[in-house]
């Protein structure tokens, strides 16, 4: 269990827009940060990030969060082990007390497997290092292709020796239990009861997703012998997945995300000889063929992808069947072909970088140039052959999402084979359709069976809410607009559901901003935040919220008023401390010390009106800073609770207050944000909200009026007047002329 102060120092050393781009390529626009959603399958950027208030935003598909809720649902990570990796991320030193047999019964799978793992690749390394077989057989066979010890570190290799059960005894004996090393793979059970080692005589090469752990292994074994298998892989988990997983990514998205370029090889001797070599923006599909899964996670950090392969027949097989799947996700893809004797590692082993680089530069061509060239190569005299071919860049051509470039490249096609382009552009209109049609019959079918298992009646209509690339789409819904979020009672509807909905929003947001001023009985004047004022209110009124999950939020949150009093004196020094930092820089500018070698009495008088705008705008900063903090305050405490639904709640209400200007705005524009209006904005929402609650009674005592007996109505007539009186009283503070309901 992590004690409370070290989470507290997590939450604090935690930068949103520093998590984020350890996983999404970002870019700047203007206060805040935006980049391609990880959680969906998006072509235009439409996930936002805002420093300001520590928070990322998807305006397509809705996910986001505070830096931890990111890293939960991203890494499919615990709340404890989401602190953990922001920990190790920030080299903050954690707490923690022993855990109980009941906790550690308790662990997930998950965390289990991922724990396993690394003790394994601990173990592999070890194995390598430390035993005299390791370095005789492993170490030097690493040695050989040339890798450097600080490769060899940088991308954890290892060794398994021959030893039959070697691996699996150690780790019972270390308490992991023997099912887990069946389920993660790096055992495999025997008729004794046992297990034998599935990676033994080989040296391992650790696979790792994006965040750095260990998820599988690959193995190499270095015998002659035809009937062992030259490479051994760990099979599929609860942590690994072939198709969403790509060795190298760790080590290069970095890399991959400055450039905004990828290479793409085959093996991991690929992967690690180029890295070494100084090209650190390369990826491995690790020997099997590119998905979508692989394609999305690229096009997180670049759109740019050259395809680096073998220059045999097989070798450029694989290289045209990944055109494919690149050019469908709307990725811009270029090939280089390599010497046919050459394969990426052998290649950068015998040439300098500049001469790679030269290489690259010379012989790097886009797909249609590469791709013509190859299916014409046997097919020059051969009407039927060479029909085939055109045919066969077309389809290709006709799955590129963007329309543009399906132009510009028909252009090409129409050049490299003479001929009419418009014939071209025919064939690609009719491939594009029939592409369209084959997704939308795809679409019916999963529509149909999501219907059948979830239950309900079977309908004739096609769901079309998401076109096919092909169909011209280049992108999600236009991410300046925010999805409209789903109330989390959702039989619920009506109008007090609503306006309590915007109340708690209002209190996530702003609760520890000041409001006004409040005189108490003791007639004491105290400061007031958005919490207090609307704490104060229901108390009065004796109202409460209906929805259980809005009353449990707004109870949490009122836990942390002693400690937003506590931790705001602390705050207030040190940005009085940071504000005259300031004053006395700025004012060195000014050349305020050699205010005494100054004989004008102008030139005086200049520099204290200058010291006079140093000041204002020193106490215009302190100001800002203090209502930022005020706003995020609250926010970022639910935002980072170990309760899911508060959490999830708070992480939803805070997004939907994330900044987007229009882009048809001016420099000179004043921007009124919602927190300027927080003394109006307020009380009109509680008074919207108690209008709602006397509508709904108003509107429940006229249905049991038309019920009830001549004896009976009379009585709930004048009940019913008294609401009315109620609500034109309620109306006067609102302003507002109040239509009684029919």
């Amino acid at each position: 269990m992590i004690d409370e102060s070290t989470v507290q120092q997590i939450l604090d050393a935690a930068d949103i827009v520093d998590v984020v781009s350890d996983f999404v390529a970002l870019k700047r626009r203007g206060a805040n940060w935006v980049g391609l959603c990880p959680f969906h399958n998006d072509r235009r950027p439409s996930f936002w990030v805002s420093p300001a208030k520590g928070l990322c935003k998807c305006f397509s598909c809705g996910e986001g969060g505070s830096p931890i809720h990111f890293i939960m649902k991203h890494e499919q990570l615990s709340f404890p082990e989401a602190l953990r990796y922001l920990a190790r991320k920030y080299h903050i030193e954690i707490q923690e007390k022993e855990l109980t047999d009941e906790e550690k019964q308790a662990q997930s799978e998950r965390e289990a497997m991922l724990m396993l793992n690394e003790w394994a690749c601990d173990y592999f390394e070890k194995q390598l290092h430390e035993t005299q077989s390791g370095q005789d057989i492993g170490l030097s066979y690493f040695k050989e292709r040339g890798f450097n010890d600080a490769t060899i570190k940088e991308f954890r290799l290892g060794y398994s020796s021959e030893g039959y059960d070697e691996l699996y005894k150690a780790a019972v004996s270390q308490g992991f239990n023997p099912q887990l090393l069946f389920d993660v793979g790096l055992c495999i059970p025997d008729e004794r009861g046992g297990g034998r080692d599935r990676f033994r005589g080989r040296v391992i090469f650790p696979i790792m997703n994006i965040a750095g752990k260990v998820i599988a292994f690959g193995g190499r074994t270095l015998k002659k012998d035809k009937n062992i298998a030259k490479y051994v892989n760990s099979p599929e988990s609860t942590i690994y997945s072939k198709r969403n997983a790509i060795y190298g990514l760790y080590q290069a998205k970095r890399e991959i995300s400055k450039q905004d370029k990828c290479f793409i090889v085959e093996g991991y001797a690929d992967v690690i000889s180029m890295n070494q070599a100084g090209f650190k923006n390369v990826i491995a599909s690790s020997g099997t063929a590119l998905t979508e899964g692989h394609i999305h996670l690229i096009s997180r950090y670049t759109k740019n992808v050259t395809e680096m392969f073998d220059g045999d027949a097989a070798g450029i097989k694989a290289a045209i069947r990944g055109v494919d799947m690149l050019l469908k996700e709307g990725l811009n893809i270029k090939v280089l072909p390599l010497p046919p004797e050459d394969d990426p590692d052998s290649f950068v082993r015998a040439h300098s970088f500049a001469e790679v680089e030269e290489y690259i530069k010379q012989n790097e061509t886009d797909f249609i140039h590469f791709k013509t060239s190859v299916v014409l190569k046997d097919a020059q005299n051969d009407p039927i052959k060479r029909t085939a071919a055109i045919t066969d860049v077309v389809k290709s051509i006709a799955i590129i999402p963007d329309e543009i470039a399906r132009m510009v490249y028909a252009k090409e096609c129409s050049n490299l084979f003479d001929m009419d382009e418009q014939t071209i552009l025919r064939q690609i209109k009719y491939y594009s359709d029939k592409y369209i049609e084959q997704w939308r019959k795809e679409r019916q079918l999963q529509h149909a069976r999501e219907q059948r298992m979830a239950g309900i009646p079977q309908t004739d209509e096609t769901p079309t809410d998401a076109p096919h690339p092909a169909d011209g789409y280049t992108g999600d819904t236009d991410a300046q607009q925010p999805v409209q979020d789903v109330p989390y009672s959702k039989n619920r509807s009506d109008n007090v559901h609503v306006q309590e909905r915007e109340v708690i929003r209002l209190i996530v947001n702003y609760g520890m901003c000041y409001l006004t001023d409040t005189e108490y009985e003791d007639g004491t004047v105290r400061p007031t935040t958005v919490l207090e004022y609307i704490n104060n209110e229901l108390l009065l009124d004796n109202m409460s919220f209906s929805d259980p999950l809005y009353r449990h939020t707004f109870e949490i949150a009122k836990q942390y008023i002693d400690t937003y009093y506590r931790d705001l004196g602390t705050f207030k020094s040190q940005l009085e401390v940071r504000t005259q930092e300031y004053i006395t820089e700025e004012m060195k500018e000014l050349g305020y010390n050699e205010l005494d070698a100054l004989d004008s009495t102008a030139l005086i008088l200049a520099l204290e009106q200058k010291e006079k705008s140093v000041n204002a705008k020193a106490i215009a900063r302190a100001n800002n800073e203090l209502m930022e903090y005020n706003c995020g305050y609250l926010m970022k405490a639910l935002c980072s609770l170990d309760d899911d639904p508060v959490r999830q709640l708070a992480c939803e209400l805070a997004a939907e207050n994330l900044p987007q200007l229009s882009k048809i705005h001016t420099q000179f524009a004043v921007i009124v944000e919602e927190r300027d209006k927080l003394i109006h904005l307020v009380p009109e929402r509680l008074f919207n909200w108690k209008n709602a609650i006397l509508v709904q009674r108003i509107n429940d005592l006229k249905s049991k009026i038309a019920q009830a007996s001549p004896d009976e109505q009379p009585q709930l007539m004048e009940q019913l007047q008294g609401l009315y009186a109620t609500r034109h009283k309620l109306a006067a503070f609102i302003g507002d002329r109040v239509v009684n309901p029919k």
